[in-house]
């Protein structure tokens, strides 16, 4: 199923994530940011689970904000876990 997820406070604007039936990640896409960094991070995730991926993005800073685009996926990925 792929989701669609507008991060906040970060360069990136959209965050487009396909995930498999068994909740591991196909895909993730991002739409603006530091792009070399976010196909790292995409191509990291691939093939693992949601939970593996929050514990480890979740609550990273970019600079002085209080967010980054790692963490709006982490984000992303938790709401997506309350739709399935």
């Amino acid at each position: 199923m792929v989701y669609t997820y507008n991060p906040v406070g970060v360069c990136s604007q959209q965050i487009t994530i396909d995930i498999n039936d068994d909740e591991t990640i196909n895909d993730i896409q991002f739409l603006g940011g530091c792009n070399g960094n976010l196909k790292g991070i995409a191509a990291l995730a691939k093939g693992k689970t949601l939970d593996e991926i929050i514990n480890a993005l979740k609550g990273i800073r970019c600079g002085m904000k209080g967010t980054s685009c790692p963490d709006q996926l982490a984000k992303a990925l938790e709401q997506i876990k309350d739709e399935i």
